[in-house]
């Protein structure tokens, strides 16, 4: 039976040409370096999941803003059956306070440049959800 796609959130917050990042310490993307995030539980909204898991993988407080773009993230084991998929929507954020310290499934947390961010080994489209996510109005809020 298939239990159908997983609604995620990605916690997206760009300050002064810096994107908030962590390193997964789970699959899938173990090693890698994304946005903050992860499952929506029952009940809660996208803005409120965003808030809530940004604070639980990096100590970070910030003000969701909106929805700004959607991921499918299709994952297959070794003979190519599906395995997850996953249905992530990037959340633009407004930094309120907290420097980020890794927590929950976290292995590392900190701002990486805008420009830097490739130098990295990076979860697929975390580049380009950046530079989007910097180009729209609230992120330059202050």
């Amino acid at each position: 039976m298939n239990p159908g796609p997983v609604a995620a959130v990605l916690a997206v917050v760009i300050r002064d040409g810096q994107a908030l990042l962590v390193r997964r310490a789970n699959p899938p993307d173990a090693g890698l370096w994304g946005f903050p995030g992860g499952k929506i539980e029952f009940g809660e909204t996208l803005l409120k999941a965003a808030e809530r898991e940004l604070r639980e993988e990096t100590g970070v407080q910030a003000q969701a803003a909106h929805a700004f773009t959607a991921l499918d993230v299709l994952a297959h084991d070794a003979e190519g059956a599906l395995e997850h998929h996953f249905v992530l929507v990037a959340v633009e954020c407004r930094w309120l306070a907290g420097e980020p310290s890794a927590a929950d499934d976290a292995l590392n947390a900190r701002w990486v440049d805008l420009d830097r961010i490739e130098d990295l080994p990076l979860s697929r489209d975390v580049a380009r959800v950046a530079r989007q996510a910097a180009a729209l109005p609230y992120s330059h809020a202050r």
